[in-house]
């Protein structure tokens, strides 16, 4: 996995988040074993405490649980991944309307901008 820690942000929280999207994304399947802890935290550059917080923090989520004697694995509840992939569209949705707005596009304008978009990308 490709980790991306900077100093702005406490380190648990930006594992929480890198971990999340690549379940969300489907680059770790549902029901699928994680690595061990330490595992995870060398590959991550990070204090296995640190990376022990965040899996518990997912956890307490409900994106992953724990097999008493078998390690930890992603969950595989569709329900809850489908609902936090379309929250995420959402906010960054939300984030660009956002911006538009705040730069002067009325709504006809934004919908025609992504119209445009839609068939620039599917002609390529």
């Amino acid at each position: 996995m490709d980790w991306q820690i900077d100093n702005n942000k406490p380190v648990y929280i930006q594992l929480v988040e890198q971990l999340k999207m690549k379940i969300i994304s489907g680059e770790i399947e549902l029901d699928s074993k994680l690595d061990s802890v330490r595992s995870l935290a060398a590959e991550a550059k990070v204090n296995p405490n640190t990376m022990q917080k965040a899996l518990a923090e997912l956890e307490r989520q409900g994106f992953v649980y724990s097999k008493r004697t078998s390690g930890r694995f992603v969950t595989d509840n569709k329900e809850l991944i489908d609902m936090e992939r379309k929250n995420l569209v959402k906010d960054n949705v939300k984030k660009s309307l956002e911006t538009l707005i705040n730069l002067g596009y009325t709504n006809e304008e934004i919908i025609s901008l992504v119209q445009e978009i839609l068939r620039e990308d599917s002609d390529e």
